[in-house]
């Protein structure tokens, strides 16, 4: 009789550490759903499997928010290899009710709602078939997956399919209420509080662990925001724009680096950019720095060099879901001109006024020394102003040429000129021959 009081009382004791040992993690999906969301669904879902945690609970409250997201979200969860719990707390409307239904279990408070996942476009008009396929495909296949009705998961994409005793007539999207989705077996219960969650799957009594977007997914989602992406491919532009001017390595190219590392490096991170997109970008950058450094003159080598960078930005702004959407193909469309436009007016700014900046004319010899310092410069330029000569070198922008007979160092207003080019004195700052070309 003692054995086998002394045996109950062990196991109740091992019992009772392995329920305070259990381990529960909390994600929040309650803002609009977009690809900065991805990455943190993926780490609370990495860091439960590593922990080995008894369940995932995600608080849903959405009205929905990208495919694209939605999708990636909705893979993670279904490749979880812990238990996960969507816990509806108000709504989980459009691509909140595809990642609603990769869960494997369903709690819905009273008075929630579920459904009216049609594809829409940014302005609210209901995308092509083409869209409304795909995610009629991707609700029936995940509501499959974990034993839910397959023909509503459709229907909330699809108003022309009729449900016995939910909508008979077929007219309009399937939306569920609480009470409805527990009727019809989308949902398994409804629950008033996490509390109740827990206690309703034995996890009551398990450490919660709640994690919130840190400043890495924060940043990553800021460097995705349309304004900030424009402006890191401007930089990033501008900076090789500078450096092939200057014709040597500086601060202009290693701050372009950066801005381009970062807008490709975010785009990654969201799956927007593929690294055969920064490939292309890369080998596009290279072609334009051959066709300007090594062929001469600017032929098929550098338009081919042009259109693989142009080709790799726009493919880092849009992921491959997007390009069947032709509302997003414009607007990165129109997002990448103005880059372009914008990065055209700061070039030809630059241009016109960096030879008449301090910092570009430091290096620029452009005062007389003394010759009693030992060393002795050219007195006076000032008869050369309208005489022509020919460029001896590319000017990128300075270089030399020959005028009257001799070498001499020159420097054009900012624009490029090809050597054997014919060019014109057109004044002279001190010891500072400014060029340009001959019409």
């Amino acid at each position: 009789m003692k054995k086998i009081l002394f045996i109950l009382v062990f196991l109740s004791f091992i019992s009772s550490v392995f329920a305070q040992h259990k381990l529960i993690y909390i994600g929040n999906i309650d803002d609009e759903i977009d690809l900065g969301m991805a990455p943190y669904i993926k780490r609370v879902i990495n860091e439960a499997e590593k922990n080995d945690a008894s369940a995932i609970i995600f608080r849903i409250n959405t009205f929905g928010g990208r495919v694209d997201a939605a999708t990636q979200i909705k893979d993670a969860i279904l490749n979880s290899k812990v238990k996960t719990i969507a816990f509806i707390d108000k709504r989980a409307i459009s691509a909140g009710a595809l990642i609603a239904l990769s869960c494997e279990k369903i709690v819905m408070v009273p008075g929630a709602s579920m459904g009216a996942s049609t594809v829409v476009d940014q302005t609210g008009q209901k995308q092509s078939e083409k869209y409304q396929s795909f995610m009629r495909s991707e609700m029936r296949s995940t509501a499959e997956k974990n034993k839910r009705r397959p023909d509503i998961a459709q229907g909330m994409v699809d108003e022309t399919i009729a449900i016995p005793g939910l909508n008979d007539n077929a007219t309009k999207l399937i939306t569920l209420t609480s009470e409805e989705a527990v009727k019809f077996k989308m949902a398994d219960t409804m629950l008033s509080s996490m509390q109740d969650v827990k206690k309703m799957f034995d996890l009551e009594n398990a450490e919660e662990v709640t994690l919130k977007s840190n400043w890495a997914e924060s940043f990553v989602r800021f460097l995705n925001n349309p304004v900030v992406s424009s402006l890191l491919i401007m930089i990033g532009l501008i900076g090789i724009f500078t450096e092939i001017k200057m014709g040597v390595w500086g601060l202009p190219g290693t701050v372009a680096v950066i801005a381009l590392g970062l807008f490709f490096g975010s785009s990654y991170i969201l799956q927007l950019a593929s690294i055969l997109d920064i490939v292309v970008f890369i080998l596009g950058v290279i072609l334009l720095l051959i066709e300007i450094f090594v062929i001469p003159g600017f032929g098929i080598i550098g338009v081919i060099g042009i259109g693989m960078m142009v080709t790799g930005l726009f493919l880092g702004l849009v992921s491959d879901f997007q390009l069947n959407d032709s509302t997003l193909v414009s607007t990165a469309i129109i997002q990448l001109a103005s880059v372009f436009v914008g990065t055209g007016i700061f070039a030809f700014a630059m241009s016109k006024f960096l030879p008449k900046m301090n910092a570009w004319n430091k290096m620029i010899l452009q005062e007389h020394i003394s010759s009693k310092s030992g060393y002795a410069s050219k007195a006076n330029f000032k008869h050369l102003v309208g005489v022509e000569g020919v460029a001896l070198t590319d000017l990128r922008p300075a270089g030399n040429a020959i005028i009257n007979g001799n070498r001499v160092d020159v420097v054009t207003e900012g624009n490029y000129i090809n050597h054997d080019s014919p060019i014109i004195v057109k004044s002279v700052e001190g010891s500072k021959i400014v060029v340009d070309l001959k019409n």
